[in-house]
């Protein structure tokens, strides 16, 4: 028998808060978390602006001190949103039926540049011995189970910018058919360093933008690529009578998940947007979606030229063209900037926030709409809409397509 999924805790660190609670007063409120790089020289690079966390503190969100000086930024951000995630729930769950789904796109990005850095410039001895076990892109998942016991899945998804979403789609899916009760699920996000912004810029995919309030433009005219960020989403699936059984807060149901691939090219959308629509269609069919439903889709929306008219192909090709104009739908990517492997995990909770509270956070700075992007886009103002459903779409590099469904419960 299948199982019911439910969202029951929520943790983030992002551009524009480091709690959920202020991640989605800034997301309602139109705040922008996009400005000049502060943490490294940004002199000889091409771009000079990204969507850096800010008053980051490890040890105030519950991180412990040796744990924060010995791993790789990406790990803290992600035990920081778990701890957060699990607040409440810490003891809910028998070890062997808790899991952890959490990936990275990209890993210890910092620790392979320091220690590559540090190898060339003083010899070989000199390579930390911590070097593989910060940089793996597992490591956050196994700390994470480390950390709250959780010996059941435990599975790190790698997809690129489609991570976040993939890692709590594939959760949902182990615990709707019973290899778990709770799955702790989302991707985490370090790359803001002059490795990862050279190999970003010099493929054409980050704006040139030099007004950072003017940078990250999803379905505008002006569009010229996407802003890179930062930071770790993560929620706490559980079965449903699980849930209900030990009176938990439920966020949303979580009822449907597709996952396609383009299978087109390394970093190219296909154009028609076929295959994103495919994901997008399986989402909302197991979630047994209508005409009758009022729907949000909370976009991948990167602002890139590609991305951004392809995935509006997209959404009308799932949806049809009346019930895609119906939708209402957002990019958060306008005021995070782009997370990556961290996306996805941020904009499921943005997407169950909205449900829950009957707000649409706006695309922000979207003044001149494009043409082919003709849909509902929320510009500039947060909308009060009495939701039934929601999905948040993820696509990365490769062609990976993903998508989840949610419903108020």
């Amino acid at each position: 028998m299948e199982k019911r999924v439910v969202i029951t805790g929520m943790g983030a660190i992002t551009p524009i808060g480091n709690n959920v609670e202020t991640l989605w007063n800034n997301l309602i409120n139109g705040v922008c978390g996009i400005d000049y790089i502060t943490r490294i020289d940004t002199s000889d690079l091409p771009v000079k602006i990204a969507a850096e966390v800010k008053n980051f503190d490890p040890i105030e969100c519950g991180v412990d001190p040796a744990f924060a000086r010995r791993n790789d930024l990406f790990a803290i951000y992600a035990m920081a949103a778990a701890i957060e995630a699990m607040k409440g729930n810490e003891n809910a769950f028998e070890p062997d039926r808790l899991g952890v789904y959490v990936g990275s796109g990209e890993g210890g990005f910092d620790t392979i540049l320091r220690e590559i850095i540090k190898w060339k410039d003083q010899g070989a001895k000199w390579v930390s011995p911590l070097l593989i076990p910060s940089m793996i892109s597992n490591i956050a998942a196994g700390n994470i189970a480390i950390r709250f016991n959780a010996s059941g899945v435990c599975v790190p998804i790698v997809t690129a910018c489609a991570t976040g979403t993939h890692s709590i789609g594939e959760a949902y899916r182990a615990i709707k058919h019973g290899y778990a009760d709770g799955i702790i699920a989302g991707g985490s996000e370090a790359a803001v360093n002059p490795i990862s912004i050279a190999g970003f810029a010099n493929c054409k995919a980050l704006t040139r933008a030099e007004d950072p309030k003017q940078a990250s433009l999803p379905f505008d005219n002006n569009r010229a690529g996407f802003v890179l960020g930062e930071g770790a989403g993560i929620v706490l699936l559980e079965e449903y009578e699980h849930a209900k059984a030990r009176g938990a807060n439920i966020y949303a149901e979580v009822c449907g998940y597709g996952n396609t691939c383009d299978a087109h090219h390394v970093t190219a959308p296909h154009p028609e947007g076929k295959q994103a629509a495919r994901a997008i269609r399986i989402a909302l069919d197991e979630a047994a979606y209508n005409d009758n439903d009022i729907l949000h889709i909370n976009s991948h929306g990167t602002g890139t030229p590609l991305n951004d008219s392809s995935e509006t192909a997209a959404i009308k090709l799932a949806l049809g063209e009346e019930n895609a104009r119906k939708a209402y739908i957002n990019s958060t990517k306008s005021m995070t900037g782009h997370l990556l492997g961290a996306a996805g995990g941020v904009e499921v909770i943005a997407a169950a926030l909205a449900l829950k509270n009957g707000i649409v956070p706006p695309t922000i700075s979207l003044n001149n709409p494009d043409p082919s992007c003709d849909l509902n886009y929320t510009p500039n103002k947060a909308q009060k809409v009495d939701l039934t459903i929601a999905i948040s779409e993820s696509l990365g590099f490769g062609g990976h397509n993903s998508c989840i469904a949610l419903r108020k419960i």
